[in-house]
């Protein structure tokens, strides 16, 4: 129905009830109590189906439920999950196009993104200007950010024109714009960025922007 956040917001101002009773903050209760949200009863069901879910997400899209200045949210075209409901896992922002996943399995999306779990993450990229071997190589022994230490895992030039350039890299934290922070650290700016992998997963070629799929059960249980 909404986030902790949220639904403990709703519970001060008196939103919910319990068997007739308005809700306090620690209250108990079960799934055959009478649980009412501004006087509708709630349909309380036991946790169903664990999925998973790949969608290719546009430019131009927020990695919000609600955005206030009214953009499109990624949230937008997703489909009713079996039980629960979707939670992001690894944020994207706004100009950034590729490869998100959504599970309706909280523990799941949180095993994913916590920083012990290292799980790698792979972009392509495409930066302004021809960044040489110098470059490449203090990209991965690492940068200093305002956050901390930051270095890609791997990189792997992917041709060039006369003003750009196209990596594949790769690493294994989430922090925000990280990838863009750290070419922006050493003078480069980036132009194209798209996520192509998370984990095991990868950003299926014949999956369009916008389009979305279910992931099989056996490599949801890999996951």
């Amino acid at each position: 129905m909404g986030s902790r956040r949220e639904i403990e917001q709703w519970i001060r101002a008196g939103r919910i009830t319990i068997g007739g009773r308005i809700a306090q903050l620690g209250d108990r209760a079960t799934a055959d109590d009478d649980i009412r949200l501004d006087d509708k009863p709630l349909s309380l069901s036991a946790p169903g189906k664990r999925q998973v879910l790949i969608y290719h997400k546009p430019m131009g899209e927020v990695t919000t439920r609600r955005d206030p200045a009214g953009r499109p949210t990624v949230f937008d075209r997703l489909p009713v999950p079996a039980a629960g409901r979707w939670v992001v896992i690894g944020r994207l922002d706004v100009n950034t196009t590729g490869l998100l996943l959504f599970t309706n399995d909280g523990a799941l999306a949180h095993r994913l993104m916590h920083p012990s779990s290292e799980v790698d993450r792979e972009y392509l990229v495409r930066v302004h200007g021809l960044p040489g071997p110098e470059i490449l190589r203090r990209v991965q022994a690492g940068v200093v950010l305002e956050d901390g230490l930051a270095r890609f895992d791997s990189i792997e030039p992917g041709g060039h024109s006369e003003s750009h350039s196209w990596f594949r890299v790769t690493l294994r934290e989430g922090r925000n714009r990280e990838v863009r922070r750290l070419w922006e650290a050493l003078g480069f700016e980036v132009s194209r960025l798209a996520r192509l992998r998370y984990g095991r997963v990868s950003l299926p070629d014949d999956l369009r922007p916008g389009g979305w799929r279910l992931l099989p059960g056996a490599e949801t249980e890999l996951l």
